[in-house]
């Protein structure tokens, strides 16, 4: 699966069919679900439990779902988004990451 089909797949469980709405409850929903993931970690770190890679896989997939909808809401593609964050990144850290750019960076 690639990230268009992604997508489409996604929007076919948008509950909402108002633009605002929508947009408001993915753009809440996402930070509850990297709250989530945060969480996780948490609690593997903080307090000694289990990290179970498929919790982990569940929340990010909520993650990815709610990221998909507010592109879907805006009429952006997740390519799109994919294609302009690893462009970012290439320009910020062209021979991969790198601490000194990381201090120093001016973007």
């Amino acid at each position: 699966m690639d990230f268009a089909q992604y997508q489409a797949l996604a929007a076919r469980t948008a509950g909402m069919s108002q633009a605002n709405g929508r947009l408001a409850v993915a753009a809440l929903g996402l930070t509850g679900e990297a709250g989530e993931v945060a969480e996780l970690v948490k609690k593997h770190l903080g307090h000694g439990h289990d990290l179970e890679q498929g919790q982990v896989v569940n929340e990010l997939g909520d993650v990815l779902w709610y990221v998909a909808e507010v592109c879907n809401v805006l009429g952006i593609s997740l390519n799109d988004v994919a294609q302009v964050n690893v462009a970012k990144l290439e320009r910020r850290y062209p021979a991969g990451f790198d601490p000194e750019r990381s201090r120093n960076r001016s973007e």
